[in-house]
């Protein structure tokens, strides 16, 4: 694949987005600098928002050596899709909604239907790939900027699985919230997203950066139920 391919959205088209707080700083400043990223902590900081638009920016560059941004998470709760009937499109489809949407935030467009379209056109030019964890055995991602969203669902075998398919000239990020883990803690699982982050944490390769609830861009009844959620800190059954 090659950024020669006809392209439907252009770089011009991006928005400029400039960070809010000092950790969302801190994040474009550790890209800058070419770094793996793993973010943690609170929901409505922004994380992938931001991910998505430093990947995006990169990707449509053609000065750069990136392809595609390959959006990976996992289907919980059903991390056995694959038996289900229907392409991988068909079944994965709705988790990639929440993508549709924040691709709207990120690009100019002239009117609402070509608004609609831009995820799919991202797609189809060969800009963006969107994979489950059921499906990345034996996939290996060259010349791309891997961002795996919700990685907080996944279990340590999951997350170790996604690291191996990072190819050359590739980066990859990561992106997670415990408090929003929909991951067991009786039988230990969520002690693999603990275990993955302490690694990353030991690799120079890696800025590890937690966001917490000052961090927070929502603004009212959605900012104050987060705050409201962090503070009381009782796990939530």
């Amino acid at each position: 694949m090659s950024k020669h391919r006809k392209m439907y959205i252009q770089s011009n088209q991006l928005l400029t987005i400039k960070p809010v707080g000092p950790t969302q700083e801190k994040v474009f400043e550790a890209w800058k600098s070419n770094k793996n990223l793993f973010l943690t902590g609170s929901a409505g900081t922004g994380k992938t928002f931001i991910l998505l638009y430093l990947a995006l920016k990169d990707v449509l560059d053609k000065g750069k050596p990136y392809e595609k941004v390959v959006l990976v998470r996992s289907l919980l709760p059903s991390r056995d899709i694959g038996f289900l009937p229907g392409t991988l499109d068909e079944k994965s489809n709705l988790y990639q909604d929440p993508y549709r949407i924040l691709i709207k935030y990120l690009f100019e467009a002239p009117s609402e239907q070509d608004m609609a379209q831009l995820y799919d056109k991202l797609i189809s030019q060969g800009s963006l790939e969107f994979y489950s964890t059921s499906f990345l055995r034996g996939q290996t991602f060259d010349r791309s900027i891997i961002i795996v969203d919700e990685a907080s669902n996944m279990i340590f075998q999951e997350l170790d699985t996604i690291m191996t398919r990072v190819g050359q000239d590739s980066k990859i990020c990561f992106a997670g919230d415990m408090a929003q883990s929909d991951l067991r803690k009786t039988n230990g699982e969520q002690d693999g997203y603990h275990n993955f982050q302490a690694i990353l944490g030991e690799m120079e390769e890696f800025e590890v950066l937690e966001f917490d609830i000052g961090d927070i861009i929502r603004s009212g009844l959605v900012r104050s139920y987060l705050i409201a959620k962090t503070n009381i800190a009782r796990p939530l059954s």
